[in-house]
């Protein structure tokens, strides 16, 4: 079991959303891995949690990836933050992303939760939890 694809399957993730024109036409460059210092945008597209199981078999190393892409919006209603949502999914669902290291096998939306958060319920959020299979054929 190995830990040595994560840091290139997040830039990959982080590639694809960033590069994405139907995303950047709502939101700009608002995607970001670390959150900046300084006042937010109204929305945006932040990269959060993971997680990593064995995978491995008889053909080789290879691991499950489960990570969060989440939209947080404080715009009116859901809307806003349903479209981008709509367009992270397109793009990392139907984009070809290419690993520095290793192999993405398949990638599947696993579950999405949307709800409202921060004072007076006025932030949308919407949690996107991906699950990516990675093959590890580095020479070890």
């Amino acid at each position: 079991m190995s830990y040595a694809l994560a840091g290139g399957l997040q830039a990959a993730v982080y590639q694809q959303l960033a590069t994405d024109a139907g995303l950047a036409a709502l939101i700009g460059d608002a995607v970001f891995d670390a959150l900046p210092t300084g006042p937010l945008p109204e929305t945006y597209v932040s990269i959060g949690e993971e997680g990593m199981h064995d995978r491995s078999d008889v053909s080789g190393a290879g691991a499950e990836h489960r990570f969060t892409v989440a939209v947080v919006s404080e715009a009116p209603g859901f809307a806003m933050a349903k479209d981008v949502a709509a367009l992270i999914g397109d793009a990392l669902l139907n984009g070809d992303m290419a690993l520095s290291e290793g192999r993405l096998v398949g990638l599947w939306l696993d579950r999405a939760t949307a709800r409202r958060t921060g004072s007076a319920g006025r932030v949308r959020r919407i949690d996107l939890r991906f699950r990516a299979r990675v093959e590890d054929n580095r020479a070890l």
